[in-house]
C-alpha cells in the first residue's frame, strides 16, 4: 500500500479524526470517546464525539499557542515536527492533570486516564478553555521528555 493509498483508506476509516492521537498512541493516556484501529501495519485512533472533538481541539491550539516559546517557535500554525507535537500533546496532558493532584499523589497512572473526562473537569473548574492556568501547564511541556529509541 503507497502513502496516497494508505491516507485515502485511513480517511475512510476516520470520519471524526483524534485531535490527540498522537498520545493516545504512545500510550500516555487513552480517552472515552475514542476509538482504535489498525491500518496495514499502522495504528490511528478515531474519535467518536464531534462535540468533544471540537473541544480537543481548541485545548490543543492553546497549549500550541501558549508554549511557542518553550518550542522556539514564532508559528505554530500548521504541522509541526512529531516530537515538538507529542511533547505538547503528552506534557499538555500531564499539565492539566497536575492541576487536579495534590503534590504527594505525584504523576501515577497517567495510562489510565480519560482525557475526554479530564477536559470536562478542567474546563468545569476554570469556566473556559482560555482561563486555564497555561504558565503551570507549560512546566509540564518544557519537562516532558520522550521515550528514548532503543539502541541495537
Amino acid at each position: 500500500m503507497d502513502e496516497k493509498e494508505y491516507r485515502l483508506a485511513y480517511q475512510s476509516l476516520t470520519p471524526v479524526r483524534c485531535v490527540f492521537e498522537k498520545a493516545i498512541n504512545s500510550r500516555v493516556c487513552n480517552c472515552s470517546q475514542s476509538r482504535r484501529f489498525n491500518l496495514a501495519d499502522r495504528e490511528g485512533v478515531a474519535c467518536q464525539a464531534q462535540g468533544a472533538q471540537k473541544r480537543c481541539r481548541a485545548i490543543l491550539r492553546a497549549l500550541r499557542e501558549n508554549s511557542r516559546f518553550v518550542l522556539r517557535q514564532k508559528s505554530v500554525a500548521g504541522q509541526l515536527p512529531h516530537y515538538a507535537e507529542i511533547k505538547i500533546q503528552n506534557g499538555g496532558v500531564q499539565g492539566i492533570a497536575n492541576l487536579f493532584r495534590c503534590p504527594a499523589d505525584g504523576w501515577q497512572h497517567m495510562d489510565e486516564q480519560d482525557i475526554f473526562g479530564l477536559f470536562e473537569s478542567a474546563e468545569k473548574k476554570y469556566q473556559t478553555i482560555e482561563r486555564f492556568p497555561y504558565s503551570e501547564i507549560i512546566k509540564q511541556i518544557c519537562a516532558y521528555q520522550a521515550r528514548r529509541r532503543r539502541k541495537k
